[in-house]
C-alpha cells in the first residue's frame, strides 16, 4: 500500500478511534461487561476517561494532517496493543472479566493493527519535514 493509500484510510480511522475514546465513559456505563471492571471504582474510571477522551480529542486534530501527528500516532498505535494484552490477561486469569474479550480487549487490539498498518512510515515523515 502507497503513502496516500494509507492516508486516505489512515484519516477516517483516527476519527472512528478518536470518538471511540471520546466515548469510553459511556461504554463503561452502558455496557459494563465488556468495558467496566471489577470491584467499579468510579475515580479510576473518570480518570482513565479524562486520559483517554484527552487523547481522542487529538487523534480528531491528527485526522487532519497526520503525517505532522506520526508520534501521537505511534504511541496510540502501541499503547493499545500493550493496553489489550493487559486486559486480556486480567481477562484469561479472572472468569468474572471474560466480558472484555467481547469489549475493550478487542478493540485495543483492532486498534493497534489499523493503527500499525496505516501509519506514516518514518522515511515519508522524514522527506516531508521542512527546515
Amino acid at each position: 500500500m502507497d503513502a496516500r493509500t494509507r492516508e486516505t484510510y489512515l484519516k477516517p480511522a483516527l476519527v472512528v478511534v478518536g470518538v471511540l475514546f471520546l466515548l469510553l465513559y459511556p461504554l463503561m456505563i452502558y455496557w459494563p461487561a465488556g468495558w467496566q471492571w471489577q470491584p467499579v471504582q468510579p475515580e479510576y474510571e473518570q480518570m482513565i476517561a479524562g486520559v483517554y477522551g484527552t487523547l481522542g480529542l487529538f487523534l480528531l486534530f491528527a485526522a487532519r494532517r497526520p503525517q505532522a501527528a506520526s508520534s501521537l500516532i505511534r504511541f496510540t498505535a502501541w499503547s493499545s496493543l500493550v493496553s489489550g494484552g493487559i486486559m486480556a490477561a486480567l481477562a484469561f486469569r479472572d472468569p468474572a472479566e471474560r466480558g472484555h474479550f467481547l469489549g475493550d480487549v478487542p478493540a485495543f487490539l483492532i486498534i493497534f493493527i489499523v493503527l500499525f498498518l496505516l501509519m506514516p512510515r518514518e522515511e515519508e515523515v522524514r522527506s516531508k519535514r521542512r527546515f
